[in-house]
């Protein structure tokens, strides 16, 4: 594994990352590894969107479904007569 130094670094972000490491019960080496590996590598279980609008809609079953009245159907006009 590669290691980095991160020099001037505020004191305020070195106190939090500090603070926020304790509360988790790790080192501030550890809680820095956490939120790097937390901002740059894809969620595991990230859904895509299409999935998360169906896992939305998916309670809408039943009567709650036909609250939603879907219009019925109207006849297409007719296109227009270019030229003469």
């Amino acid at each position: 594994m590669a290691s980095i130094t991160i020099r001037n670094l505020d004191e305020s972000i070195k106190a939090t990352l500090r603070l926020q490491a304790a509360q988790h019960g790790w080192s501030m080496e550890q809680e820095a590894r956490e939120i790097l590996r937390r901002s740059l590598l894809p969620a595991e279980n990230a859904s895509g969107f299409a999935q998360r609008i169906h896992q939305r809609f998916a309670a809408l079953t039943g009567p709650e479904q036909d609250a939603l009245p879907i219009p019925a159907r109207q006849a297409t006009r007719s296109a227009p007569e270019l030229g003469s």
